[in-house]
């Protein structure tokens, strides 16, 4: 299988792109694949067009935290986004069979507008950007797509997008699925969702000693005041993250036994979560290290990948510019 995914170039990676999307990368990869990771730059733009001063050091750190995490560019494409012209001329021609009405219909349309109710999104490129999102997907012919819960209704919209391409013109693309990861959706460390603005987030490259002190000072359910007051884990934080941290089996009962009972407190399962997520940590930081012996190693693996990522979209583009007649 063809899979595509892609993430914006706005900060740090944190836990939640971890457990969300990058495990499922590496999952697909290691499968035998055909995988295309990109760094969406283009779509960052879409709401952070008024600052780039950070853009390109955020686009090279996005690409060392995808090789950190395992993902592996003699087995991946790895590519940048704006260095494959080709989306941006694919994006053009699919607004021109979508409606304006259909694109003010996508949910995240109004939630991110209300959410970033400070900026300014009356834009064309932030009304569109489902758009370039069906190109990223489409020029590659993606079957799969891995996706967080909320980016199901772009897929839906891509495969309307195909689908209407391929009555109007001809055969050209497949209608992609969506991939949902094992922890669709992590909460931050205070339970809401996880956002930089709520300052409720973990980066990736944490130091074991702020890590610690993070996770000791995690919310818990609140029905437990006491050391003595029994729990529910369901309505902790702490067991979402033991979820996504490869709790075993043994462990979870001790947990959930050990909580609804107050046999344990908070602070031992609090450790418990600590030694799994050191585990699973522990050679991504090793990771980032070896990276950074080399500082040419992130923009050769850019320059590389996105090589050949242009001659798949540069593929496809011939055959869209056939079945549309534009010849010249």
């Amino acid at each position: 299988m063809r899979i595509l995914s892609g993430m914006r170039p706005t900060g740090k990676l944190h836990i939640g792109h971890l457990v969300g999307a990058l495990e499922n990368w590496v999952k697909l990869q290691e499968e035998g694949n055909e995988c295309f990771y990109f760094v969406a730059d283009w779509h960052a733009l879409t709401t952070h067009y008024d600052d780039v001063s950070k853009l390109k050091e955020y686009t090279r750190d996005l690409v060392r935290g995808f090789l950190a995490c395992g993902i592996d560019p003699e087995k991946s494409v790895i590519f940048v986004q704006s260095g494959v012209k080709e989306h941006a001329e694919l994006a053009l021609l699919f607004s021109m069979i979508v409606s304006v009405s259909r694109l003010e219909r996508v949910p995240t349309y109004k939630e991110i507008k209300s959410e970033l109710n400070y900026k300014d999104l009356s834009t064309a490129g932030f009304l569109i950007y489902p758009v370039l999102q069906a190109a990223d997907i489409l020029i590659y012919k993606a079957e799969g797509v891995p996706v967080g819960e909320d980016q199901v209704y772009h897929i839906e919209l891509t495969r309307e997008i195909a689908r209407r391409f391929n009555h109007l013109y001809a055969e050209v693309f497949p209608e992609p699925d969506a991939i949902l990861s094992r922890v669709p959706k992590l909460p931050g460390t205070d339970g809401r969702k996880m956002s930089k603005s709520y300052g409720n987030i973990i980066n990736l490259e944490i130091s074991e000693v702020e890590l610690e002190r993070t996770i000791l000072r995690m919310m818990t359910d609140p029905a437990r005041v006491r050391r003595t007051d029994p729990g529910n884990p369901e309505n902790c934080p702490v067991w979402k993250y033991h979820q996504a941290f490869d709790i075993s089996e043994e462990e979870s009962k001790w947990v959930w036994e050990g909580c609804t009972t107050a046999r344990i407190g908070c602070v031992d399962c609090k450790k418990l979560l600590l030694k799994n997520m050191k585990k699973k940590l522990m050679p991504i930081w090793e990771n980032f290290s070896r990276i950074d012996e080399d500082p040419h190693y992130v923009d050769d693996v850019i320059f590389e990948g996105t090589k050949r990522a242009r001659e798949v979209a540069r593929q496809t583009m011939e055959e869209v510019r056939k079945a549309m007649n534009l010849m010249f």
